[in-house]
Parts: structure tokens; sequence; C-alpha cells
């Protein structure tokens, strides 16, 4: 028995002012029913349907579409310019006709990518977005992460969800801290990385110190696919490497297409010292460095090097082009009864949660990672997490916030299904047998801890809803009180930043206004172990223990020294500090 759905229209109830219209339209109610159907509001969307092989099986498709996908994301230090790139690949991927720079909040264009009002406003991503689009016969998908460093569970989360990243790196600045971070976890996750160097077109650290310091700070073998012609004001093209062939740029503006010319270093328009300078430099790199390898790239040991400048459009083909080609199709995920992405049986997990993309409903789109077989409209599968069947309806693909109905997709796709609540981060959807379980996705003990405050107690009800839903997506971590239910809880965050939107979304979303009251509290960890050291938590009043969105206990501490204590207190105990899955 399960939840089938059906839309009433909402009016906005006893809301006032601007919140009513924000929230009117159709809303969900539900009755039981043999199987519950995730179907969205009504949207204004078009279709866009992946096209299948013309005259081939299925079984053949499946091969052929998967080989064509490519599913990535963009990793860097807040301020190397990933937004910008982002436009730019769109851009000359023919997705968007004009980029929109990232400036001051008073620049007239935004970042495709940066849907939510806040990010306009500020000229930062604090969202990871999908976008979806075709090159060179191949389909790729691109996950926007947020480059603030506050945000960095919503791109660990994303990272689960990628083939390949790309590494972005400040040509002034070289390797920052975030960006070994985020290198970390794609190691760790296996992920095969590229490098772009950006902001070639300013002054910056010499090209092949900059090799030398990526190598040394990263612990990986760098190959230059193409090197830069000048740098500075000088800069006016890249060489590749291996066919000696200089990409000319032209003059033009950095929202539309910028041509270039295919010519050589004797090209009388580059400077003689520029193209002196290039050829001693290729000298070295073909006596000391090393050839792009797909083998040593693919395993993790080797990423590959590009050099360019996103703001001004140069070099992002050339860039593009390669990616296309080099990029891994999709891999394999771990976990129990994990299926190879060629396998016929569809097979998926759920990345992200993201509630009220679209302002005009109170929606809610679970993301969604097809991991193996032929994803279709109307499917029915099983979530195994509760071995409930669930059937598919009104699938979307994304390009940031717009949605276009999809009426079939392929592994590597990303599909946004409307979720009334049914489904989690991590969640593994599946049909046919055996059962499969894919690895979930777990969460960061938070750093920073408050409570929200109302200014209008009538609004509690509004409160607690817009808590409950934004925790769901992971934009804040959620813990009560046991004696007091999910009245008044605390609030965890990774980074200060995420408190700010959280007070903001509760407004622009929910009507809600609210002032956070900081908390002490600095550490959060989850209780495991030998239930006697749960038992002696609870016997003693200097601790404060609460339990987290599923019911786990965690113990909350200003300090360090309280925990330490504890654990030689209690032999058996264990204090985590990532959620235990």
């Amino acid at each position: 028995m399960g939840w089938e759905l059906e839309e009433e229209e909402l009016t906005g109830g006893g809301l006032t002012g601007d919140v009513a219209p924000a929230l009117s339209g159709p809303v969900l109610s539900a009755r039981m029913s043999e199987t519950p159907e995730i179907t969205p509001p009504e949207q204004d969307a078009g279709s866009l349907a992946t096209p299948l092989t013309a005259q081939v099986a299925d079984g053949d498709a499946i091969h052929v579409e998967a080989a064509r996908r490519r599913t990535f994301a963009i990793i860097s230090h807040p301020d190397a310019g990933k937004t910008t790139l982002t436009e730019k690949l769109l851009l000359y991927s023919g997705a968007i006709h004009m980029a929109g720079a990232v400036k001051s909040r008073k620049a007239s264009r935004h970042a495709v990518s940066d849907w939510m009002k806040m990010e306009q406003e500020r000229g930062i991503s604090i969202t990871s977005s999908v976008l979806q689009f075709d090159y060179l016969g191949k389909r790729l998908n691109l996950l926007d992460t947020p480059g603030h460093a506050d945000f960095s569970e919503d791109t660990y989360r994303v990272l689960a969800a990628v083939d390949c990243a790309v590494m972005l790196v400040d040509h002034a600045k070289g390797v920052e801290d975030r960006t070994k971070k985020l290198f970390d976890v794609c190691r760790l996750r296996g992920i095969p990385v590229l490098t772009f160097i950006n902001k070639c077109d300013r002054e910056g650290i010499e090209p092949l110190e900059l090799l030398d310091t990526i190598g040394s700070a990263l612990g990986i073998e760098c190959a230059v696919v193409n090197w830069p012609v000048g740098s500075g004001r000088e800069f006016c093209g890249v060489i590749e490497r291996a066919s000696r062939e200089v990409l000319l740029f032209g003059a033009g503006k950095g929202t539309e297409l910028v041509e270039f010319e295919r010519t050589t270093l004797d090209d009388e328009r580059i400077p003689d010292k520029v193209s002196e300078s290039v050829r001693d430099e290729l000298d070295l790199l073909d006596g000391a460095g090393e050839p792009f390898n797909a083998e040593r790239f693919r395993a993790g040991r080797q990423t590959p090097v590009f050099f360019g400048s996103a703001m001004n459009n140069f070099g992002v083909q050339a860039f593009l082009d390669a990616m296309v080609n080099i990029a891994p199709p999709p891999l394999p995920r771990p976990g129990d009864g994990a299926r190879e992405p060629t396998d016929p049986r569809f097979s998926g997990f759920i990345f992200k949660i993201q509630a009220n993309m679209n302002p005009r409903h109170r929606d809610r789109v679970a993301f969604l990672r097809i991991q193996s077989g032929k994803f279709t409209r109307g499917m029915d599968v099983t979530l195994h997490r509760s071995l409930e069947t669930v059937r598919l309806a009104k699938p979307h693909s994304f390009l940031a916030q717009e949605r276009s109905l999809v009426d079939e997709a392929w592994p590597g796709d990303i599909v946004g299904l409307f979720d009334p609540g049914l489904l989690r981060i991590g969640d593994t959807l599946y049909e046919g047998q055996p059962a499969v379980s894919y690895a979930g996705i777990p969460r960061f003990a938070p750093e920073y801890f408050g409570r929200v405050k109302l200014k209008d107690p009538l609004k509690r009800k509004h409160l607690q809803n817009g808590l409950i839903q934004l925790s769901q997506e992971g934009a804040i971590q959620l813990f009560v009180r046991p004696d007091i239910g999910e009245q008044d809880p605390y609030l965890g965050a990774v980074g200060q930043l995420q408190f700010e939107v959280l007070l903001h979304r509760l407004e622009q979303e929910y009507g809600v206004h609210a002032i956070l009251d900081a908390s002490p509290f600095r550490l959060a960890r989850w209780i495991g172990g030998d239930p006697k050291g749960l038992a002696w938590f609870k016997a003693r009043r200097d601790y404060t223990l609460v339990e987290d969105r599923h019911g786990r206990p965690v113990v909350l501490s200003e300090s360090p020294w309280p925990l330490q204590y504890a654990l030689r207190e209690n032999p058996g105990l264990q204090l985590f500090e990532v959620e235990p899955l």
C-alpha cells in the first residue's frame, strides 16, 4: 500500500502581502493507493527527450547512449572563475547565446547556473544546479557546485554523482586551500580530474612553476595538452603541444563567441620574444614533461592541463573539444548488488534534494543520477530503503532552473523527480532483481549552531515546515531534543553563511521573518558503539543530547574536552564526525 498524489488549488490561506502569490498554485493532498506516483504540479515546460539511436534494440542503445554521456563538475577555490567557465561552456555548446558575467548586484545579467535570488544579488553560487546540454555528439551533464566554502557539504554530495571533475586554478594564485580539499575528495572517490588554468590574460605565476606547484601540492602528474602563447597583456593564444599548432584568438566581447585562427609560432602577429619563449618552454616539456596517457588519467594518477581565460573566452572551445573526448563515460559505483552502467536493468540514486526551485509552487525536486539501464517516464521502481514500489511520472531534465519534460534517459544522466517527501539523499531506486543499494552519501558534523526565533509567533507552523524541508534538502541540519520533539530545534551548519541563506529562504519561500540566536556549541558527534555509552550520557546532566533527522543520538559540545572525557570513561563508546550510514 502506498500513496497516490492529487492536486488541489492553494490560494495562500492566511498569508498576506507578497507571500500569498509565491505559495499559490497546485499543491498536493494524498490518499492511499497501490503505488505512490511521483508527479509534480503542472509546470510550463517543453519536451526534451533523449533521442534513441535509430534502429537499435534497447540493449545496444544502452551501450551507445552511455558511451556518449559525460557527467562532470567544476571544482575550485572561490573567485577562481568557476561560474564564468560554466557559462562559457554553455555558450560554446550553443545552450545559451549570451553569457551573463558574475559582477556586482547591479549587473544587468546573471549567470544561468545562479538561479536563486540571493545568488544573483551577491554574485556567488550557494546552491548546486544541473546543466544538461549537447556538444559534438555527446550529452554533457554539468553539475554546478557552490564555490563558497560554507557550502562544501553540497559540493561533496555533487561529487558523489559525477564521473570526472574539472579543477580550475587561478593563474595568479596557484593551488589554493579549497582546491586542495576538493581535489582530495576527488582522489578519495576515484574521480579523474582535468585542470584548466584560468585568467592567463592577467599577470601571474610562470607556467612551468605553476605546473611544478600543482604536481607537488596535489601529488599528481601533470600532462600539458596546450600551452599559453604569451601571458598577461601579451596572452594571444594557446599552442597544442602534440601538433605545435597555435590557436590565435581574435578580439571580441566576453559575453559572445570569440573566433580563433589556426596558425604557427612563425606568424608575424606573435611577437618574436613570445614565440622564442614558447619554443624553449615546449622543448623543456618534451624533455622532462609527461605526455597525456588516458589510462593514467582515468586511474587518477595524471591530470591533463589546459590554459586559457574564461572571462575573455580564450581557450574555452579548445578545452571543451578535448574534454568531451578524454573525459570518461559513466563509471561503476560501489554498493551492494551494484550494476555496471550498461546493465539493461535500471538503477540510480538520489544525491540532492531541492525545495522551491519554482517560486510559484511549493515543489520539492529530488535529483536522480541514473547509474544503469534505461529510464523511462512512468516506470515503476523499488525504493531500496523501504522496498516500496514508486512510479516515476513527469521527470525533468534541467538547465539550472529551467525544466524540460523527459521521456527517457540513460546512464550518466541527471533526472529531476517531484518528491512529496518520500525520498531522501542517498536513496537507491532500481528495477528487477536482485536488489541494489549503492553506497550512501554521508553528512558531516556541523561546526556552527543556533536556534531560530520568530518575529511573528503565528507563523510557527510555517517555520516548522520550512525547517523540515530545508533540512531534508541538506541546506541545514536539524537536531531535536527527545523530551520536547520538533519545537525549538538546534540548527547546525558547516559554515556561517548557511544561516544567512536559511533566514533568507525562510522569508522568501515560506513567508517567515525570523532571527538567529547563536548557540555556544562547536561540536556535534554521532553516538555509537557499546549501548552503555549512550546510557552513560543519558544519566548525566552536563551533556546535551539530541537526535538527528533519523532519530540517531547526537551529543553537542562547546569543546572537545568533555567528549574526550566521555571516551575515557566508556571504553566501548564511539563518537563519529561523519553521520553513520
